[in-house]
């Protein structure tokens, strides 16, 4: 089963939380903080304003950084994704 977000909606893969901090300390499940970096699986089509259809600015295979309660959690073929609005993605990480 696949997704295709609709208007300026995007689909995201959270990126995994940090296991152990910087000394080395393991972190258990319920002491790590929800990550707020996601690579870009899927981009809606862009919305539609005053009759005209503003482009998506994220594209699939982005690393972007998004609002920490932002969007809304989506669970496909055993994996959890995150759906959000383009404009709660606060900026696109480069390597």
């Amino acid at each position: 089963m696949k997704i295709h977000p609709l208007s300026n909606r995007v689909l995201l893969k959270s990126l995994e939380a940090e296991q152990k901090t910087a000394s080395g300390i393991i972190l258990p499940e319920s002491a790590q903080e929800k990550k707020q970096e996601a690579e870009v699986v899927a981009v809606g089509p862009g919305k539609i304003t005053d009759g005209k259809k503003e482009e998506m600015t994220v594209k699939v295979g982005d690393v972007v950084i998004y609002s920490k309660y932002a969007g809304d959690e989506v669970k496909l073929n055993g994996e959890d994704y995150t759906l959000i609005e383009e404009d709660k993605i606060l900026a696109i990480l480069e390597k």
